[in-house]
């Protein structure tokens, strides 16, 4: 273990969201000294409502779809008054007091987003400031991917107000939509989570939903349990014979989506990130959504969809999801395009070894589990202890590891990031021990 106190910061990480926070604490419980510089005044990333920084897709009402115990940070558990899904606030003042009991606050920098990050001629990673410039030996991205948002592309115009579910605060910010004839594009759990708010009588006076490939969608609960604690993926079951009985589960206590009067998915269950709500069934059920196809055009007060009907719309919300995007970093260095980012076990970008991502994926049941994965497998390489293979080696794993995801999930890029935290971290462990004896070799 290191004294920090006699060490100067060699690790730089970019945002005090969940990643970030993650990263520092396994940092700190090695005694690796790190700088985190976060570009807002709070942390908590996504989860700060109204963050300050403008990179926060949290509105109102929203709770999360994991339930607490998925939640919990090693060594810190969850209030017992806090509820099964907790609210964006319950998530708030969990971090800050995770931040808090660890000593992590003293090593974030506040209001400092960093503009530009380059990796010099002799390895070193040069990070401009407003006020500077500093330099650290390795570089931790920890700035999340529900940020930037995706918007579509449809033919046509629309005169009306639209605006992206990033954007959405509650039924009257940053739109007046009571008593409007609303259009929520997208089947996601922001989607629906929208969609069920405004559907309320009294509320929007028409709410429509349009889906392109539909969705399972499954309850918080089954069997009076968190569904997260109903259907969990074993490691040592195939994948398939799992998925068989989860989807034979949900189609017997819930019914197929069809019933309610969604349509039918093009896909199997848990072939795509599972939409979670206790609402929309009911409320489509209950004649309160009006569920269409995918939009075909938009033509001026109103919207055709695939199969040729017309709605007059007067707001349009698009829950269609985000870019992963590095504002920071030239994009002929490091981008996305249609959301694949081949990293060695999503953190590694091959022949960079002094440059990790931290908490880009879509991680089934929760991400917190999966980043505190991530972070502690990070510290144990900035710390000596896990050496990386090869770089044809690290290419070759990544080759492996997309070939199961299209295996495993439709291909879209919302897919692209989907992981089965059961899964990965099994065959995380394996990698680690693999490292650790080639740290062992090395030393």
């Amino acid at each position: 273990m290191r004294d920090m106190a006699d060490s100067t910061p060699r690790i730089a990480i970019i945002g005090a969201g969940i990643s970030g926070i993650a990263t520092g604490r396994t940092l700190k419980d090695r005694g690796v000294a790190y700088d985190c510089f976060e570009a807002s005044s709070v942390l908590g990333g996504n989860w700060a409502f109204k963050n300050p920084n403008g990179m926060s897709s949290a509105y109102r009402s929203l709770h999360i779809d994991t339930s607490k115990k998925k939640l919990e940070f090693e060594g810190f558990p969850m209030p017992e008054h806090y509820p099964t899904f907790c609210h964006h606030s319950h998530m708030q003042d969990y971090f800050e007091g995770i931040v808090d009991h660890f000593g992590l606050r003293e090593a974030i920098h506040f209001e400092m987003p960093v503009r530009k990050a380059v990796r010099t001629s002799d390895g070193m990673w040069r990070l401009d400031f407003d006020n500077g410039v500093r330099e650290y030996e390795h570089l931790v991205v920890a700035t999340g991917h529900h940020w930037d948002p995706k918007w579509p592309d449809f033919p046509g115009h629309f005169d009306g107000a639209a605006i992206h579910s990033h954007h959405y605060i509650d039924p009257f910010d940053p739109l007046e939509l009571k008593g409007k004839r609303v259009l929520v594009v997208g089947i996601g759990n922001s989607a629906v989570d929208i969609a069920s708010e405004l559907s309320n009588r009294g509320l929007a006076e028409r709410l429509v939903l349009s889906t392109r490939h539909g969705a399972h969608v499954v309850p918080k609960y089954l069997l009076g349990k968190p569904i997260d604690q109903v259907v969990e993926t074993n490691p040592f079951i195939p994948l398939s014979v799992q998925r068989k009985a989860a989807a034979w589960l949900v189609r017997l206590l819930v019914g197929s989506p069809e019933s309610y009067g969604l349509p039918k998915p093009d896909h199997e269950v848990l072939t795509a990130h599972p939409t979670v709500s206790s609402d929309l069934l009911q409320r489509v059920g209950n004649g309160d959504i009006d569920v269409r196809p995918n939009v075909s055009e938009l033509r001026g007060d109103r919207v055709e969809f695939v199969d040729g009907s017309v709605e007059p719309i007067d707001a349009i919300i698009y829950a269609t999801g985000y870019k992963i995007t590095f504002p920071f970093f030239g994009e002929d260095f490091i981008s996305a395009p249609g959301n694949v980012l081949p990293l060695f076990k999503r953190v590694f970008r091959p022949g960079i070894d002094n440059l990790m991502f931290i908490g880009f994926a879509q991680a089934i049941p929760s991400l917190i589990a999966f980043v505190q994965d991530q972070a502690q497998w990070v510290a144990a390489y900035l710390d000596g202890e896990y050496a990386l293979p090869s770089v044809e080696e690290m290419k070759a794993s990544i080759a492996r590891d997309e070939a199961k995801q299209v295996a495993h999930y439709i291909q879209s890029p919302r897919h692209t990031m989907q992981v089965d935290h059961v899964l990965y971290a099994r065959d995380l462990k394996k990698e680690w021990r693999r490292g650790r004896k080639r740290a062992q070799r090395a030393a």
